[in-house]
């Protein structure tokens, strides 16, 4: 009996109070040690399904600078903020989130690198280094200056929670190769803002959702708990699960019609046993060699970007890896906090684009970095800080760059205006970028819907056109 209502349980609010979605890990601790050949067959829901057209991609990792990375000082060069550094904005102050002074110049410099000849800028020396395999898309746009709706937007399709996200979509759509993992992986230290929205499938069924990870931890035998159960042996861990599948099964009887939700948690079940098979050697970067963990360096987003690339390396569908808890590229106060910030994720970032060609994974791996938006070419003066040397949010122009899986490396697409504020050419909505994403994986984004509430959503919502001025 429920001992706050005084009334049975039913099967699906029982099944409801163990775990919702793949948060459920620690469901392992219900179920088998080891013993793949008896589990149950997965069900079809994470199954490899044929795309809709040709694919260029199998997978995608994609690199979360959350907080708003400022494209004038790392991909879009500007050299008119030069010229007019400490004048106004022609014009009058710019509309934005904060109150803005006059034109800022970057403190940093850039420099032409590879065949290309594209600028990047100094702090991002080594991703520079691989300009050749990268496509700038320089004049993405958002609907929203704000953290929130921004993040929601780039990960979801939409200003509002409630959308299930970019790799919910993917893995609905294409399932994944490797029925022990999971088909969709967040590694985060800790928590972005807005959280587990992000990679929540929302109306989709949960077993699409986000496994999330707190790659923080360095331990891999901790870095997932419950992985492994300490009490029953496989036998009576199998037994459970079972049972469980079996009491899943009455209730659909009983229901006479298909529940999602509940099939949804019962397939999350299975993939957590099966998972049990090979997730602590894929989050043990440790069975790299030390000459592979150097080139990465030492900090929680080069965990990450090794850690990703391993799993992509054994068919996980998506791998989301976010560079810190928070919004720690919201540097509103001080832009060279930028430095220290590319300190940590350019070596990473550049090793994980290199060793991805040298596995021969490139070509079937899309790489994608970004933020939630941008920032303001001039400097923010309404912070009440003593330090004026910050940017504001800018979602009227920005940069993202993609690489493999598709993409037609060593071009920039797009840009902005002479002072890096708006998109004023080949402008790209976010709408367009995820359609061009769904595109590369031979997903067409109008054909991928899922009915519910009386009507059939997408992820690319009502708009979205694929960039083929950027595929190979």
């Amino acid at each position: 009996m429920d001992q706050l209502t005084s009334h049975p349980l039913t099967r699906r609010e029982a099944l409801g109070r163990i775990g919702t979605g793949f948060g459920m890990v620690g469901l392992a601790s219900l179920i088998s040690q080891s013993g793949l050949a008896e589990s149950r067959p997965i069900s079809s829901s994470l199954a490899i399904r044929p795309p809709h057209m040709e694919a260029k991609a199998k997978r995608v990792i994609f690199l979360f600078l959350n907080g708003g990375l400022s494209q004038v000082d790392t991909f879009d060069p500007k050299p008119a903020l030069d010229k007019y550094h400490g004048q106004p904005f022609p014009g009058g102050n710019l509309t934005t989130e904060r109150k803005t002074g006059s034109l800022m110049r970057s403190p940093f410099t850039f420099k032409k690198h590879g065949q290309s000849g594209i600028e990047v800028s100094e702090i991002f020396e080594n991703v520079g280094r691989c300009i050749d395999d990268i496509c700038l898309v320089r004049s993405v746009q958002t609907d929203v200056p704000n953290h929130e709706p921004s993040l929601f937007m780039m990960n979801c399709g939409h200003i509002q929670p409630g959308r299930p996200s970019l790799g919910s979509w993917l893995v609905y759509g294409l399932g994944t190769e490797n029925q022990n993992l999971p088909g969709y992986v967040v590694l985060c230290p800790g928590i972005p803002t807005v959280g587990t929205l992000l990679w929540n499938s929302m109306f989709l069924p949960t077993v699409f959702q986000g496994t999330y990870i707190n790659n923080k931890e360095t331990d891999p035998r901790k870095l997932i708990a419950y992985l492994r159960n300490e009490q029953l042996d496989r036998t009576q861990q199998r037994k459970q699960l079972d049972l469980l599948f079996q009491l899943n099964q009455m209730q659909l009887e009983q229901l006479q019609e298909k529940d999602a939700q509940l099939e949804g948690r019962i397939q999350s079940m299975e993939v957590a046993f099966r998972m049990q098979t090979e997730a602590a050697e894929v989050f043990d970067i440790g069975k790299e060699s030390l000459a592979v963990r150097e080139r990465y360096g030492d900090g929680d987003f080069a965990r990450g970007c090794l850690t990703a690339l391993r799993l992509v390396e054994r068919g996980v569908r998506i791998v989301q890896v976010y560079f810190g808890s928070g919004q720690p590229w919201d540097n509103h106060e001080d832009i060279l906090i930028h430095r220290k910030l590319a300190a940590q994720s350019d070596r990473p970032m550049a090793a994980l684009l290199q060793d991805l060609k040298a596995r021969g994974l490139l070509d079937e791996t899309l790489v994608i970095c970004g933020s939630e938006f941008g920032r303001t070419p001039v400097v923010e003066t309404g912070g009440g800080s003593n330090i004026q040397n910050g940017r504001d949010h800018n979602p009227f122009g920005f940069t993202v760059w993609l690489a493999g899986g598709g993409i037609k490396g060593g071009m920039t697409y797009g840009a902005t205006d002479e002072f890096g504020f708006r998109a004023v050419e080949n402008p790209v909505q976010v709408h367009d970028l995820h359609a061009t994403i769904l595109h590369l994986l031979g997903l067409d984004h109008e054909r991928l819907t899922y009915h519910y509430s009386g009507r059939d959503f997408r992820l690319t919502d009502v708009s979205g056109r694929v960039i083929r001025e950027i595929l190979a």
